[in-house]
């Protein structure tokens, strides 16, 4: 079992940071790994252009990436409570500068997918341990100050590297020459610049003299704490199912049912969403959790529903309306989650609870993706999105309803 470092035991040599400036560089990290993996967003509309595949396709290429997420954080998204906060974490960003050079050197449909789930693996090593990481970097730098603002810091440079990686990526695809090369090529040098920054931050975490018998991931909780769990993790899923849409067909759904093929637009759509997720984070941080989560199921329902109208009746402003408010109401709600889930156990358990917690949540953000490509197969879009959405809704307002009265 890990133990944490007291503040007398912490390593202090030369070649680190303070737990300060250490806490802000694997932030920055977080970040950089999480804007890479939404990168090809704007990007797919460009490929099925290119090779002529269908939208089911690109649900399918998106999907890798899920499932990606999911085995890592199933095989390792645990071993940095014994391995190493750090260590892990320079692991991670090795992976995704592999993915990128995967997109560079193999950019045909079976490329694509490997890299894309590649780019999955080094997400799921990287979440839970950077989550971890600068929770405990925090605590050390300042113990009295409690877990609020290392929480908040957290989710939003998760979600706003999310919501950063479609703008760039619109933003180089709309006005560079190659577009399909360039956005990589400037993430190589960030995640670069990354690796080297993040050796220089202090551990937190004692690596054990004796080497632990690894298991895959697997949460244990008190009795009384697992009905709990399973309402955070059940408001996690139904978060990201709604982020899966904006991340995998939202470009396509711009292009073609709103007959706006701009690829800064298509950019600027999923940036949008989860960018209000990451200020609503924001705002909300002093409001009780089952205030929060009622304010979440209300905006998720206004978004969803909004959504629907807006490809029944073909706007694009509506559309984006749409999805600022659930993205607001998603942010809300998975940093309620991660909140409520991290408060079940100790901190030395912690790593392996928020690794089960996004375990489940990229689930629900490969399944439904993965069904609404088959769906497109026999249905219109309209309809398998007005459909998608109405799930959807039922689904996230009862797990975040259900989580409240806990």
């Amino acid at each position: 079992m890990a133990h944490y470092q007291s503040m007398t035991s912490v390593l202090t040599r030369p070649t680190r940071i303070t737990h300060s400036s250490g806490f802000w560089v694997i932030a920055a990290a977080f970040l950089t790994v999480m804007a890479f993996s939404t990168l090809p967003t704007p990007l797919y509309a460009l490929y099925q252009v290119r090779d002529g595949f269908s939208t089911t396709l690109i649900t399918v290429i998106f999907a890798a990436y899920a499932v990606g997420v999911m085995v890592s954080l199933y095989l390792a998204g645990h071993v940095s409570d014994w391995l190493g906060r750090r260590r892990v974490i320079l692991v991670a960003i090795v992976v995704e500068l592999l993915a990128a050079v995967l997109f560079l050197v193999w950019p045909e449909v079976p490329g694509l997918l490997v890299a894309r789930f590649v780019s999955g693996v080094g997400v799921g090593i990287l979440t839970a341990t950077a989550t971890a990481h600068l929770g405990e970097l925090r605590s050390l730098a300042r113990p009295g100050e409690g877990s609020r603002f290392s929480g908040s810091v957290s989710s939003f440079v998760n979600i706003g590297g999310l919501a950063l990686g479609p703008l760039v990526g619109g933003i180089l695809a709309q006005w560079v020459r190659s577009p399909l090369v360039v956005p990589y090529l400037v993430f190589v040098v960030l995640l670069a610049v990354a690796a080297v920054a993040v050796a220089f931050v202090p551990e937190t975490v004692e690596r054990q003299e004796e080497r632990r018998a690894y298991r895959p991931q697997r949460v244990s909780l008190p009795r009384e704490s697992r009905s709990v769990f399973t309402s955070a993790g059940a408001a996690a899923f139904s978060a990201f199912a709604i982020f899966g849409l904006f991340t995998s067909l939202a470009p396509s759904f711009v292009a073609g049912t709103l007959h706006d093929t701009s690829r800064f637009v298509a950019g600027a759509v999923t940036f949008a969403v989860f960018f209000m997720a990451a200020v609503a984070q924001l705002a909300t941080v002093s409001m009780p959790v089952k205030h929060q989560l009622r304010l979440a199921a209300a905006l998720m329902a206004v978004g969803l529903v909004s959504m629907s109208v807006a490809v029944l009746v073909v706007s694009l402003p509506l559309f984006i309306v749409a999805g600022l408010a659930a993205g607001a109401g998603v942010g809300i709600q998975f940093r309620a989650s991660v909140a409520v889930a991290a408060s079940l156990v100790q901190p030395m358990a912690r790593g392996e609870v928020l690794a089960a917690l996004f375990l489940i949540a990229y689930f629900g953000l490969a399944v439904p993706v993965l069904l609404v490509g088959l769906a497109l197969v026999f249905l219109p879009s309209v309809t398998v999105l007005v459909g998608f959405s109405a799930i959807v809704l039922v689904f996230a307002v009862t797990a975040t309803l259900s989580m409240s009265r806990r």
